[in-house]
């Protein structure tokens, strides 16, 4: 799905269509993300930047790799399914710093 498609998706949704799996939730705490501005990024996909469409073990959903660009060097990576609500799986804070330090 290109990305335009994707956003348009992602704004049919309001946040009570949003799940943030427990593991998304431990991980959000942890790395000190608010997870009220997480639901903002995924029904107002302004910062969307990339995404990628990933295998999914279920025929009725569809997996995305959504990346949320907050500058130049700063990210949000969400990992999502799709299917009558939006589940989120991994929620992972990306610095340009960090970037370097693994590639």
């Amino acid at each position: 799905m290109e990305l335009e498609a994707l956003k348009e998706k992602l704004r049919s949704y309001s946040k009570n269509d949003i799940i943030i799996k427990y593991h998304a939730e431990i991980q959000a705490y942890v790395r000190n993300i608010d997870l009220e501005q997480v639901k903002n990024n995924i029904v107002n996909p302004e910062k969307l930047v990339y995404a990628k469409k990933q295998y999914s073990n279920y025929k009725d959903k569809i997996k995305y790799n959504c990346y949320f660009a907050y500058s130049k060097y700063h990210y949000h990576r969400y990992i999502i399914t799709i299917n009558s609500k939006i589940i989120i799986v991994t929620i992972i804070d990306i610095n340009r710093d960090w970037q370097r330090a693994i590639g």
